[in-house]
């Protein structure tokens, strides 16, 4: 998993409350337990006007240019700023995949769908709840200003604006590990190699008949 200390990045607004998981990665990609190739299906729905199917070339696929990942001004995105209960609907771990896979690192929102905001630590990005108040500004801020950025610092827990304020946000601090060391389950396992080795070896002398 990739490490997340700190993040310059350009925003994408996506205004819209309630964004299930079935918007951010229709079912018919999860056919695939791939973790690539999801990237150009992100909000297939709401991107293209077509109806799109695992392994599509999305180049030519005619795209809805009122729908914000299809904006010049957004193009190059690493943070997306969006409305409360953001990633609600089914567990399906694909559309943390779509996100990354996309470009997105960060997602700032008022509040978060609770399996979704599990599985975006697991998979390297860093999911931000902030106050609705702060997030309409966010928003004002964004539409008004093309190539708005933001600057979040895991470590420090904190959004800074291009004016300089600067918002505080709360993360458990295992998470907040992991993520510092891009540590995901399988990370964190191979960190305790040697002791596992170290078991097996006992247990193969300790119980030969079962590896006879």
């Amino acid at each position: 998993m990739k490490a997340f200390t700190q993040l310059d990045g350009l925003v994408v607004a996506v205004d819209r409350a309630n964004v299930d998981t079935d918007a951010i990665i229709p079912k018919q990609f999860l056919k695939s337990i791939k973790r690539t190739g999801f990237g150009d299906f992100l909000f297939d729905e709401w991107r293209y006007h077509d109806h799109g199917e695992p392994g599509m070339d999305c180049s030519n696929r005619p795209r809805r240019t009122e729908f914000a990942l299809n904006q010049p001004r957004y193009q190059g995105a690493t943070i997306l700023l969006g409305r409360e209960n953001f990633g609600c609907g089914s567990s399906r771990e694909h559309a943390v995949w779509a996100l990354e896979e996309y470009g997105i690192r960060c997602m700032i929102a008022p509040s978060f769908a609770d399996i979704f905001f599990s599985n975006s630590f697991k998979s390297g990005l860093l999911p931000i709840p902030l106050a609705a108040e702060i997030v309409d500004r966010l928003f004002r801020e964004v539409e008004a200003t093309p190539g708005y950025r933001l600057r979040v610092d895991l470590a420090a827990q904190t959004v800074t604006t291009p004016g300089g304020e600067t918002f505080r946000f709360e993360v458990d601090p295992f998470r907040k590990e992991c993520l510092l060391n891009g540590w995901d389950d399988i990370g964190l396992t191979l960190r305790h190699a040697d002791e596992i080795r170290a078991y097996e070896t006992r247990r193969q002398h300790d119980t030969p008949w079962l590896f006879a």
